[in-house]
């Protein structure tokens, strides 16, 4: 049995290595829950963000990698039960010289300039926050944005904490923000995604992933990438 899995290029979660090998903690969870299924040849294809969804959605592939569940997007494709929980966060220059540890903070600064990735759903949370377009600077992919920051086109870029750690940990001249969550406040969920034509195979990976979710491998292989028990304990199903 065959499954071709669809990627980004984003640290820690999917990346190809210099020698071509695709790696990451979903991947890495992807390939111990298909092998488990009785799949024998993992396929993974690089695409873009906007892409991920109506590949899917055409059969272009079987699956996506994890991201964010979303109403509108689970109008369009079958999600997973949730893989992980991740909060938001900055990378912005080193000693964030413009105080930005918000979405709150951006809209609050007109000289501020913030990048995401088409079709994050982190924009929508940052227009709720009061950030206006004319602050917003949009952008293809993660590297692209890095050299952004870098040249100083953007004062920050919106991502993943847990993500966004990776990418400043490899740059002296950046640093990672991570959001405080309001008292009660609900993180933010991702999960596989599939075809809602696909029943089979995401009953299966489904199936799997609740026996997997929380046990002691997958908290040793998760951690490898620095996912800790935050980003994974209230998704955790294993021996509940």
């Amino acid at each position: 049995m065959k499954v071709s899995i669809a990627f980004i290029e984003e640290p820690p979660f999917y990346w190809t290595q210099a020698d071509g090998v695709v790696t990451g903690s979903d991947i890495e969870l992807a390939d111990v829950v298909l092998r488990a299924i009785g799949v024998t040849s993992i396929e993974h294809r690089l695409t873009t963000f906007e892409e991920l969804l109506p590949g899917v959605q055409e059969g272009r592939w079987d699956m996506n990698v994890p991201i964010f569940a979303t109403p509108a997007r689970a109008a369009h494709v079958a999600f997973s039960v949730p893989v992980w929980a991740l909060v938001d966060g900055f990378v912005v220059h080193a000693g964030n010289p413009k105080a930005l540890m918000s979405y709150a903070d951006v809209a609050q600064r007109d000289d501020a300039r913030i990048g995401f990735i088409n079709g994050q759903v982190q924009l929508e949370s940052a227009k709720a926050a009061g950030v206006h377009d004319s602050q917003i600077v949009m952008f293809k992919d993660q590297p692209e944005s890095v050299a952004a920051l870098l040249a100083g086109k953007i004062d920050a870029f919106a991502g993943t904490a847990v993500g966004n750690r990776v990418v400043a940990g490899a740059d002296s001249a950046l640093q990672a923000v991570t959001h405080e969550m309001g008292k009660g406040a609900a993180v933010p969920v991702g999960a596989f995604s599939f075809s809602k034509s696909n029943h089979a195979l995401l009953q299966a990976v489904n199936e799997q992933l609740r026996k997997y979710l929380g046990s002691a491998d997958h908290r040793a292989r998760m951690a490898k990438y620095g996912l800790t028990a935050a980003e994974i304990d209230s998704v955790a199903t294993a021996g509940e």
